[in-house]
């Protein structure tokens, strides 16, 4: 016969047992879903406002584009059912539809809906110059079949169609966000659809209407951390599937590497589109000085700060586009030239009696940032302690990017992704003025950058180029960032690859040709 004790002691081990039980079933019941961890919070949806990779890397799983680049490097129709059909001046651009496609609130997809959405985004979008600056009017030819109206030839409109910022939303839904961004929520036509929000969690599921290729698994949790090490040990304790390498410290990169090696993780890795430079503000003295610009050009020994900083993951880079996107090497930027640095600062008085004095502002949430501003004041101090001296100043990034074009900052360290894969992405964005003033930019795109700097014959080649194709458009474009490191208001650093790492159990990512996982390509095995 059972003791007391002895019944209350098997209670107690049933106990356990059954709350071990439940824990194990919610834990198989939340990991579902494949969780995706980056770092940084997401602030909105609405892809006339998404400026982040994060972001970014969402919408492209919610919505479609009218067309994608192909791994060949090619434009392919996505939405679109065809090429678009360009007239023979230039100005009219037709786009054929898919049809029997929907929105995720059940309402159709048509040239309707792509009209209200350009329109829209032309009206309230961040980065509506991108299309402003080009198109005059758009059209309904018919259902399916949209007429585009430019206000001159644009080789670079092809491409811009492919920019996630232009994916489709519902007008039915959107109807009251005609004139104002939708930040909570999103409605488009991709194989997921959105079912909840918050800046540090969002969750999608498989659209089950969708009209491509479905996705292989039940859904996606987006988790969103503060800080590289809780991703890193998110990662490790395999509290996440799945890491994107954003805001990575880059020695737990190393390590993550190494893991891989070992088969404890799998990683993919997509094509080098983020670029990392530094940016001199030019309307102001000192570094309102060409010369003295130029003179910093030579100062930056970039072999070893990739190797001190990032142990050689971000490659050494002397342009301010991709070089792949000129489809060949092209590096109009010095190399590491101390001496002639020194040269060229002595001619402006400085070296012997006057120090150059560059407060260098970091953005101190970006963990390479701060190893990069450190590693290049010391070498400054090394080479040129007696021409040169480097303050630092730490400033978190979203104040950083607000404060770019009230001329905050004399010397800043930024980065930047193209929002389509095209040279052009990267150099409207920097260098482009609609308003100069002897090499000062007034207004246009290179103040929102901070840099200050205009060049009427940049401006001159980049319309010029527009009125190009094929191999006579890249060559005008590489003269255009020619001039622009003549200029020496940026000052490239390094070209950085996405790269994510999954547990064992999920495939392993891969990216598309704008930088981007394919989240509907992951399973768990």
């Amino acid at each position: 016969m059972l003791k007391v004790g002895n019944v209350k002691n098997i209670f107690k081990i049933l106990s356990i047992f059954l709350i071990l039980l439940q824990l194990s079933c919610v834990q198989n019941k939340r990991r579902e879903n494949i969780i995706v961890a980056s770092a940084g919070k997401v602030e909105s949806l609405d892809p006339a406002q998404a400026n982040t990779l994060r972001t970014l890397q969402i919408l492209s799983a919610l919505g479609d584009t009218l067309y994608k680049i192909n791994k060949q490097g090619n434009l392919s129709p996505n939405l679109a059912k065809d090429l678009p059909k360009v007239s023979k001046n230039g100005l009219l651009i037709d786009i054929p539809l898919k049809k029997n496609i929907s929105f995720h609130d059940g309402s159709i997809f048509n040239a309707e809906a792509m009209k209200f959405s350009l329109n829209r985004f032309m009206k309230i979008g961040t980065l509506n110059y991108l299309l402003n600056d080009k198109i005059e009017d758009i059209e309904i030819k018919d259902e399916f079949l949209l007429r585009i109206k430019l206000k001159k030839p644009s080789s670079s409109i092809k491409s811009l169609l492919t920019s996630v910022n232009l994916t489709p939303v519902s007008p039915s839904s959107y109807s009251n966000f005609k004139d104002k961004f939708n930040n909570k929520g999103f409605i488009g036509t991709g194989p997921y659809f959105l079912k909840s929000f918050s800046a540090t969690q969002q969750t999608i599921k498989p659209f089950k209407n969708y009209w491509g290729e479905k996705p292989l698994n039940q859904g996606i949790d987006f988790i969103n951390y503060s800080n590289s090490s809780t991703l890193f040990g998110a990662i490790k304790t395999k509290e996440v599937d799945v890491l994107i390498s954003n805001s990575i410290d880059d020695m737990q990169r190393v390590t993550l590497n190494r893991m891989v090696q070992n088969d404890k993780l799998r990683s993919g890795e997509g094509k080098a589109i983020e670029i990392g430079f530094i940016t001199f503000k030019s309307n102001k003295s000192p570094l309102g000085n060409q010369r003295v610009r130029e003179a910093l050009s030579y100062t930056l020994d970039r072999q070893l700060i990739s190797k001190q900083v990032s142990f050689g993951t971000r490659e050494p880079l002397r342009s301010i586009v991709p070089p792949q996107l000129y489809k060949k090497e092209f590096s109009p930027w010095p190399i590491y030239k101390p001496n002639l640095a020194r040269t060229l600062l002595k001619k402006e008085g400085y070296c012997e009696k006057d120090i150059l004095s560059i407060p260098l502002t970091f953005r101190s949430n970006v963990p390479a940032d701060k190893l990069l501003a450190l590693t290049w004041k010391d070498q400054i101090k090394r080479d040129l302690s007696d021409c040169i001296k480097i303050s630092l100043n730490g400033v978190e990034s979203t104040t950083v990017y607000k404060q770019l074009s009230e001329g905050a900052f004399e010397a800043v360290i930024l980065d930047w992704t193209g929002s389509y894969p095209d040279p052009e992405a990267y150099l409207t964005p920097l260098l482009s003025c609609t308003k100069i003033n002897n090499n000062t930019c007034l207004k246009g795109e290179a103040v929102f950058s901070g840099s200050f700097w205009g060049n009427n014959k940049v401006q001159e080649l980049l319309n010029k180029s527009e009125e190009l194709e094929g191999e006579n458009r890249l060559n005008t474009l590489v003269k255009v960032e020619e001039l622009a490191a003549q200029g020496s208001s940026y000052l490239p650093v390094w070209l950085v690859k996405p790269k994510a790492w999954s547990l064992t159990d999920i495939t392993q990512p891969e990216f598309s040709n704008n930088g981007l996982i394919i989240l509907k390509n992951l399973k768990r095995n």
